[in-house]
């Protein structure tokens, strides 16, 4: 598994910065998940142009999580 750590102004998209980004295997996964724990889905689901399928969550803590998977 390999870490990235980045410093954004905002979150690509024109989107809010994520208080952390989460990379998964199968995003549409965990999507479905994420809806039927009835969390709030804050932007997506979407592919973007730099490669990547994801969305926004929000955590019961209220803070915004980024879960996205690289298209191959």
């Amino acid at each position: 598994m390999k870490l990235q750590l980045s410093i954004a102004a905002q979150g690509g998209s024109n989107t809010a910065v994520a208080d952390l980004s989460i990379g998964v295997d199968i995003v549409d996964e965990a999507y479905t998940k994420m809806q039927e724990a009835g969390l709030v889905i804050e932007y997506g689901i979407v592919n973007e142009l730099w490669g990547v399928r994801r969305f926004y969550v929000r955590d019961p803590f209220e803070k915004l999580v980024n879960i996205l998977a690289h298209i191959d």
